[in-house]
């Protein structure tokens, strides 16, 4: 049996304010260049702008995989962890309140179900307090022909990717944490 290719997913969305903006970097552990995509979706906001940035990693692996994504994002984890087989079971729908409702983004829900069909995907969230670290965030904006100086801070928590870094996150909250701040410092020095 071929062991599945290993793949590090950071998903992150700007859920300020308009145009929203997702981000996702991809990342095979044995490799130095990572895959970084964003894009500008002017009508979309908030949870379904994290749920995007997902989808759009997973759908860029061409094969079966094992992913770790690493996300901000509890609405995402807990989809994944609790709600994906509820709402599937439930034709797509939840119990709120003693009634059944549709599950909000419903779409990017089964996009990322039929994306479990094929990767192995474990989720972890993260998040970088800036009051609370030393380090300066990284500032490197998504690059995108609209963006402005201004724009500059808005994706700093995700992580810069350096060869001797590779390792880092792998199995456990705590190296994931670790690895972040790492990663922030690294990131820095660009």
């Amino acid at each position: 049996m071929v062991a599945l290719p290993e793949y590090e997913l950071f998903s992150q969305a700007d859920v300020g304010d308009e145009p929203g903006r997702w981000r996702f970097v991809l990342r095979k552990p044995d490799e130095q260049s990572p895959l970084e995509v964003g894009d500008v979706e002017p009508d979309v906001h908030g949870e379904r702008l994290e749920l995007l940035a997902v989808v759009r990693g997973l759908e860029a692996l061409d094969r079966p995989s094992r992913v770790l994504l690493v996300t901000s994002s509890t609405y995402v984890r807990e989809g994944m962890r609790y709600g994906l087989e509820e709402w599937r079971s439930n034709d797509w729908q939840w119990e709120s309140y003693g009634q059944m409702v549709p599950v909000k983004n419903r779409d990017l829900w089964q996009r990322i179900d039929r994306a479990l069909q094929f990767h192995q995907v474990e989720c972890r969230t993260w998040r970088v307090d800036q009051a609370h670290v030393d380090i300066p965030a990284p500032h490197r904006p998504v690059e995108h022909p609209e963006l402005t100086q201004s724009d500059e801070g808005r994706f700093a928590a995700l992580p810069r990717i350096k060869p001797r870094l590779r390792r880092l996150i792998r199995t456990s909250y705590k190296r994931i944490a670790s690895g972040l701040k790492e990663l922030q410092r690294v990131a820095c020095s660009y």
